[in-house]
């Protein structure tokens, strides 16, 4: 299978604390030759103020000095690194539980989840937890790491036990590819080179399936959503009556000459060219950014999308969502929020709280109506004027929001359209 060496892959990591997280990403930089020297060195001197023998791996992680103290995780933070065949992002999630709201932040743009878990400790809540949360996110590859086999006499038992169990409780879970690795973070068995001591392990390193893992089929390649973010109108001796709409391919393909509908107002025309920065293609598809010129002069500003004619999102005002709620303070009953949607910028209100996900049990919770941080909820919304919406399991991007208090500017809330 042939490798785009450009392509970019997104992979959050998440499990209970202590589980070696930030180890496993430390030892991926290390073995992968990702890490600067200076970066090497300023670790290797805390790692020997510290008294530790070699060189700390969790260090080249927890960036943030109460992590370092405490020896946890307590924000998203990302990493870059990059390899011969591919380019990646981590986002290292904490586990606590009162960090879920970080969980779902690192984790809404990932096409792949690492999930580690403790051999000795098996599968846990925060296994659960972390598992629904990726299903949730519709993340499309989890890759569950089951770390510390040195603690267990790399047995193959206990791996073949821990896959039973997690397989038992994933089953009412939406995952579309799942895979299972035995590592040793702290010795590097399996996560960049092969393991001597699990000869019995015939799959693949988390290095290499993390390079291989087929990417481009994650995107939806059908329904075409085009977001107007700006106008342009160069008005330049060049261009002097160029009017180009400019955004980012949410989905879809878009070809010179195809049939379009431009969204609420439902007007039609064709596509005349399209821009990618200075050249001009035949063709755009998501996520490339570009601007887009039409054969019929139509009013189309920020906030309108352009849309397949045979193929168009359902304009609506009232929509259930999935809604994760970021805020300190509680969501006020009926108030009035910003929500954003694509480039899209409306007023909206929560009409009502269907009910909360025990996140624990995955059950539903009927009774209780305040929506409290890191509480995960179907609740119904109410715009002030239509959203062109997907539902999120068919596209991530369309089917996604956020909400904004008008009053502080914050984000307090990210949703997914059912």
């Amino acid at each position: 299978m042939e490798i785009n060496n450009n392509q970019l892959l997104r992979f959050t990591t998440a499990g209970s604390v202590d589980d070696g997280k930030s180890t496993l990403i430390g030892r991926l930089l290390y073995d992968s030759k990702s890490i600067f020297e200076d970066q090497l060195e300023s670790v290797s001197a805390t790692s020997a103020k510290k008294g530790h023998d070699g060189v700390d791996l969790a260090l080249f992680t927890d960036g943030l000095k109460d992590e370092r103290e405490q020896g946890i995780t307590i924000d998203v933070a990302y990493r870059y690194f990059t390899t011969p065949k591919r380019k990646f992002i981590i986002a290292d999630t904490p586990g606590h539980i009162q960090y879920t709201r970080n969980m779902v932040t690192g984790a809404s743009t990932a096409n792949a989840a690492v999930i580690l878990i403790d051999a000795r400790h098996g599968v846990i809540e925060q296994t659960k937890r972390h598992s629904f949360i990726a299903s949730l996110l519709n993340i499309p590859h989890l890759i569950v790491c089951i770390n510390k086999m040195d603690l267990v006499d790399y047995s193959e038992d206990k791996f073949n036990d821990i896959i039973a169990r997690f397989e038992e409780f994933s089953s009412k879970l939406l995952m579309k590819d799942l895979r299972f690795i035995p590592i040793s973070a702290l010795d590097g068995d399996n996560v960049v080179n092969r393991s001597n001591n699990m000869e019995w392990y015939q799959g693949g390193t988390l290095l290499n399936i993390l390079e291989t893992i087929h990417i481009s089929s994650d995107i939806n390649k059908i329904d075409a959503r085009f977001p107007v973010q700006t106008v342009l109108r160069p008005q330049s001796e060049e261009h002097r009556d160029y009017r180009g709409y400019a955004g980012r391919v949410a989905s879809g393909i878009y070809r010179v000459g195809d049939e379009v509908a431009v969204l609420p107002s439902g007007f039609t025309s064709k596509i005349k060219s399209i821009n990618a920065g200075e050249n001009e293609v035949e063709e755009a598809y998501a996520p490339m950014s570009i601007s887009m010129a039409l054969e019929d002069d139509i009013d189309v500003s920020r906030g309108d999308m352009i849309v397949r004619k045979n193929n168009q999102p359902e304009p609506t005002q009232e929509f259930d969502v999935m809604l994760c709620w970021l805020n300190d303070e509680a969501a006020r009953p009926r108030a009035k929020y910003t929500i954003m949607h694509t480039s899209n910028e409306q007023r909206a209100m929560i009409q009502e709280v269907i009910y909360k996900i025990d996140i624990n049990t995955y059950d539903r919770i009927i009774d209780e109506k305040e929506l409290n941080m890191n509480d995960i909820s179907r609740v119904k919304i109410r715009c002030t004027r239509p959203l062109m919406t997907d539902s999120y399991r068919d596209n991530r991007n369309t089917g996604s929001v956020i909400l904004i208090d008008e009053m502080t500017n914050e984000t307090v809330a990210a949703g997914m359209i059912v």
